[in-house]
């Protein structure tokens, strides 16, 4: 296994393989960065290019702008609460709280070094695990990816000091999850006669006006649209020391490890990976309670999982031949266009094709870390813009982007009702990445549920005759009320505590 990595090294540093490398990591950044020009778009608007590559040259070129696209996503959600990429949304919870602490150098710092050792960790475990993890994908079927969207949904107990208002938001989401033709009877729901809701609700002009313009729109409430000074000038742009990284080390390691499992089971990708990480992070963290206030450990722990995920993801699609996520379907097609086809016999027929991609996604990470290093200071200036500007620039910029999704207007207005909606949640102390998160989930956890019951046909015994599943539910069940006991037990022994010091 050890000279299959060399082998790939050698063949990524040679002459135009680095050269695709070097392109691609720059270009996915700044897709990343883009609101709405998320990795898988960035990586497709690459693909004409590689027609007439060599195969070799094609993958490094393709799986570079994935891997930098992972921290070219937070930019702009830490600097302008716009999030490039939807995965990149857990991050905004902590990036805006610094960025609003003048801290925001600081925070892209973090997400840049936690991006990177998450993508080793993924890519480590691409390299030495790639075909037994294939087999620990082919474990889950509708029941685990039920239990696995319950799982996800515990999540909202953290995102909100209210648990109620953060149930609520949720289902909200989820109800919006629902939105469109329901392919299991064919009937629409919840379309309101309109014939662009019959493939339901896009996800990212959902998404950017959610979080972007209802930002936007209440900074435009707060100083009446006629701000003339910078609010959040940046202070300390740079990369964090080693004394602050190893403070961050379980929760980069958490990440990348969470990044990793949840990147290896298709359809599920860096979304629910980045959210479950930051769950975790904030559970295990030492002080869970500057989570969401600008925690360095709420940024890394999502940053290191979603660029993990990448690495993940690619363990089905080399050795099935089963895309982990919409950019490595792109991949797939890519691979079909060059006339290799993935799975099993691509590691016998065109083995020198897997070892670049091995190649390629570890030193990505290095090339990325260079490149945001001689980055960071100049892009965290956007943040000494005034905020009359920025507020100007992010609404057209969001609207642009949602129309460039689909080339659709209707998009548009999904951006605007959305953010209307943000600013309502806002005002009224909704969590706004709640809804985020039913929105995720949604199209997981239904879509699961109807395929285990007509396998079960119509019973619910099969979420715990299936041994996985029922694990899964079981913690579920355990992260759910852990959120209550856990306290309740702490008070307790300070009741006892206080009992022994007065007797």
């Amino acid at each position: 296994m050890l000279g299959d990595v060399l082998i790939g090294l050698q063949t990524t540093f040679s002459g135009w393989n680095l050269l695709s490398m070097l392109l691609g990591s720059m270009w996915g950044i700044l897709a990343g960065a883009l609101p709405g020009i998320t990795g898988s778009i960035g990586v497709a608007l690459l693909l004409p290019l590689t027609f007439g590559m060599n195969p070799t040259s094609a993958i490094v070129l393709l799986c570079a702008s994935y891997c930098g696209s992972m921290f070219g996503g937070s930019i702009s959600t830490i600097l302008l609460g716009a999030p490039g990429t939807a995965s990149a949304a857990a991050t905004l919870l902590d990036g805006r709280a610094l960025c609003k602490k003048k801290q925001a150098g600081l925070g892209v710092g973090v997400a840049l070094v936690a991006s990177t050792f998450g993508g080793i960790i993924g890519a480590l475990i691409l390299i030495f695990f790639c075909t037994p993890l294939a087999q620990v994908a082919l474990l889950f079927g509708p029941p685990e990816y039920f239990a696995l969207g319950l799982f996800g949904l515990t999540i909202i107990s953290s995102l909100s000091k209210h648990m109620l208002k953060g149930f609520i938001a949720g289902l909200f989401g989820m109800m919006v999850a629902s939105v469109g033709l329901d392919r299991f009877v064919g009937l629409p729901r919840y379309t309101f006669d309109i014939p662009d809701l019959i493939n339901g609700v896009e996800f990212l002009p959902a998404l950017i006006g959610l979080f972007a313009l209802s930002e936007m729109l209440q900074q435009m409430g707060d100083t009446g649209g006629g701000a003339t000074t910078p609010a959040n000038q940046v202070e300390d742009a740079r990369i964090p020391g080693l004394k602050t990284i190893r403070k961050l080390g379980r929760s980069i390691t958490l990440g990348g490890v969470i990044g990793t499992v949840i990147g290896i089971m298709p359809g599920a990708g860096g979304n629910i990976a980045s959210w479950l990480a930051y769950s975790q992070a904030r559970r295990w963290s030492k002080t869970p309670e500057e989570f969401g206030s600008g925690s360095l450990e709420g940024i890394a722990a999502p940053e290191a999982a979603n660029s993990a995920s990448e690495g993940g993801s690619l363990v089905p699609t080399l050795a099935l031949g089963i895309p982990g996520s919409n950019t490595t379907a792109i991949l797939l097609g890519a691979l079909s266009l060059q006339g290799l086809t993935p799975g099993p016999m691509l590691f016998s027929e065109h083995p020198e094709v897997v070892y670049s991609v091995y190649g390629s996604v570890l030193l990505t990470n290095f090339v990325v870390l260079a490149l945001g290093y001689f980055l960071i200071k100049p892009v965290s200036r956007i943040s000494n813009i005034k905020p009359s500007y920025v507020i100007m620039s992010v609404c057209i910029l969001v609207c642009t982007a949602a129309y460039a999704i689909q080339n659709s207007l209707f998009d548009v207005k999904i951006t605007l009702f959305f953010g209307v909606v943000g600013l309502i949640m806002k005002r009224f102390g909704f969590p706004v990445a709640a809804a985020v998160l039913g929105m995720i989930l949604g199209p997981i956890i239904e879509p699961a549920l109807q395929r285990s019951l007509l396998l079960a046909q119509g019973s619910y015994t099969i979420f715990f005759t299936r041994p996985l599943s029922c694990f899964i539910i079981v913690l579920t069940v355990i992260s759910f009320v852990s959120p209550f006991i856990v306290p309740a037990m702490r008070a307790l022994k300070e009741r006892g505590r206080a009992r022994e010091s007065l007797s």
